[in-house]
């Protein structure tokens, strides 16, 4: 027990030497993981267009939902992998090898042959890139947050963690700055001839340097004890999740952590980009540098509250976090329509739509890979209306009759897309060009007028919402280390990590969309990330323990 005493229970000193060079090293390599994996969806038009631009239908449909899978519902099974590594040969070198299974295969992302030299195998390539980066991923913060949290002396774990938890998010920052730049430094050809490949082909430097600056690590303190002691687990995912006693620790970290954290993380940041751009009809660009400012003014907001965990509690922070979004969203996002389109306010206030359709004919318009296709009038009518960010009401008609949009006094009939046939394709142009021109009649804009958009409003309300982020994120880390006992510890906090954040938080913008185009309220889409905090904060206060004066080298 000397290690445990030397390492877990001093407190109130500086930070040692050893202990700065385990927070950068961890941290550095760890941002460049999330700037690899966010690199995929920034420059997602180009990567289409480069592999998939002659793949058939078919192919096209399975090739989506391999990407998707990569991006989000992979990450658990990666956490299960690298967990259970980590946990039986030692934390520094399972992300050792996560972070180089997620280097190289963003790097070969960077120099793989179009379509157009190499065929399906050029798609095929980039889909097994992209699973492969999607388990490293799985398992590169369970070991990190693992590793510094080892290292951390008890009362300062939650400082410590947060650097950790600045990754995800300075991950996100570095991709969208390194593409704007980009972007900015050449013209619209060149960009997407070749320049998009350079955010790929950067990360082998970037691998370079974390590899260099990790192989001057130790192995964990608190990994080498119970190895030494002969404690560690032979079978860490059975003794993890096959035994209620620890299975319940899990389930209740997944349920009454993770989850509320993984949409108030979404919402600030994936869904306040996507609301931007596809709501409020904001420019691309303008949207990124936007959402890049507030992210750099809410960064140091994680280690604030990292730091604020290890004086009152990590519990307080995270649920206070779920409990503001609850509460502010609407207003929040209502402010920030203001801010950004007050034409469309104006529209919404002025001009009300009515769909007039067969409920049986209307569909939950959920499509998280962009692959389904909703061919009923109704589906048709309500789909364009929430693309173009149109409010409406929904009124029930006859069975069998066929979806209307009225307008004022205009009325717009849609069509089903199967029943028509060959005439399906004219058919959706025709209305399509129809019930643009009404809505535009009605005051609905194309696009968001730049000159009429409230910067500095903007980034305010932007601000805020990434503050949540760092409420709820900057000590979760600390927290799920110490829920779990030393001998299973990464795969223990790996898997509610990633089932959270992957499915909870990945498939918030798809389920929001499908809410928005159900309801006919362009913000209802936000009750998605409401009741998932509002569950977290229920069963977190009831059933998650505080864990702040936990000592993680005792073991059971």
């Amino acid at each position: 027990m000397a290690m445990a005493a030397a390492v877990g229970g001093e407190s109130k000193r500086p930070m040692t030497r050893e202990e700065r060079k385990v927070i950068i090293a961890s941290s550095v390599g760890t941002v460049f993981e999330w700037y690899d994996f966010y690199l995929a969806g920034a420059l997602a038009a180009n990567i289409s267009a480069a592999f998939f631009s002659g793949v058939n239908p078919t192919a096209a449909f399975i090739f989506t939902l391999l990407g998707f899978a990569a991006g989000f519902a992979v990450r658990p099974f990666g956490a299960l992998f690298f967990g259970s590594l980590g946990d039986l040969i030692g934390r520094k070198y399972t992300f050792l090898v996560t972070m180089t299974l997620m280097g190289i295969a963003t790097f070969v992302v960077g120099i793989l042959p179009t379509y157009a030299a190499i065929g399906m195998t050029a798609p095929v390539l980039f889909i097994v890139c992209r699973l492969l980066q999607g388990l490293a991923l799985g398992g590169e913060y369970g070991g990190a947050a693992t590793y510094v949290a080892e290292h951390a002396p008890q009362d300062r774990r939650g400082f410590y963690t947060s650097w950790i938890q600045t990754t995800a998010t300075v991950g996100l920052f570095l991709s969208l700055i390194v593409v704007i730049g980009l972007r900015l430094s050449m013209s619209a050809e060149a960009f997407a001839a070749w320049g998009w490949r350079v955010p790929f082909l950067l990360s082998i430097i970037l691998l370079g340097v974390s590899i260099w600056i990790r192989l001057q690590l130790q192995e964990s303190p608190a990994f080498q004890r119970i190895k030494a002691e002969g404690k560690g687990s032979k079978a860490p995912l059975r003794e993890a999740f096959g035994t209620w006693k620890n299975a319940k620790i899990a389930i209740f970290a997944l349920l009454g952590g993770t989850a509320g954290q993984a949409v108030v993380w979404y919402t600030g940041q994936f869904y306040a980009l996507f609301f931007l751009t596809q709501t409020l009809k904001l420019d691309a660009t303008t949207s990124n540098i936007v959402i890049a400012v507030a992210l750099a003014i809410g960064t140091p907001f994680f280690v604030l509250f990292g730091w604020l965990s290890d004086k009152i509690g990590r519990k307080p922070i995270i649920l206070a976090g779920c409990l503001l979004a609850m509460i502010t969203y609407f207003p929040l996002f209502g402010a920030l329509t203001k801010a950004v389109n007050p034409q469309l306010e104006l529209a919404i206030e002025k001009s009300p739509v009515t769909v007039i359709a067969d409920p049986n004919e209307c569909s939950f318009q959920f499509n998280p890979t962009g692959t389904a296709s909703f061919t009923t009038s109704c589906d048709i009518a309500k789909s364009f209306l929430a693309r173009n960010s149109v409010n409406y009401h929904n009124e029930r008609a006859a069975p069998g009759t066929p979806a209307q949009i009225k307008i004022g006094d205009k009325v717009i009939t849609s069509f089903d897309k199967r029943a028509a046939g060959a005439e399906g394709a004219a058919k959706e142009k025709a209305f399509n060009e129809q019930a643009t021109a009404a809505i535009r009649a009605a005051g609905y804009p194309a696009v968001a007028d730049k000159a009429k958009v409230n910067m500095p409003m903007v980034i305010a309300i932007l601000t805020i919402l990434v503050i949540y982020v760092t409420m709820v994120y900057g000590p979760i880390a600390a927290m799920l280390v110490e829920l779990f006992p030393t001998r299973i510890r990464y795969s223990g906090m790996s898997l509610p990590y990633h089932i959270g954040n992957g499915w909870f938080g990945g498939f918030l913008p798809p389920t929001a969309f499908a809410i928005v185009a159900a309801t006919g309220d362009i913000y209802s889409g936000l009750w998605y990330p409401i009741v998932v905090a509002g569950m977290t904060f229920v069963i977190g206060l009831l059933f998650v323990p505080e864990t702040k004066d936990r000592n993680i080298y005792a073991e059971d």
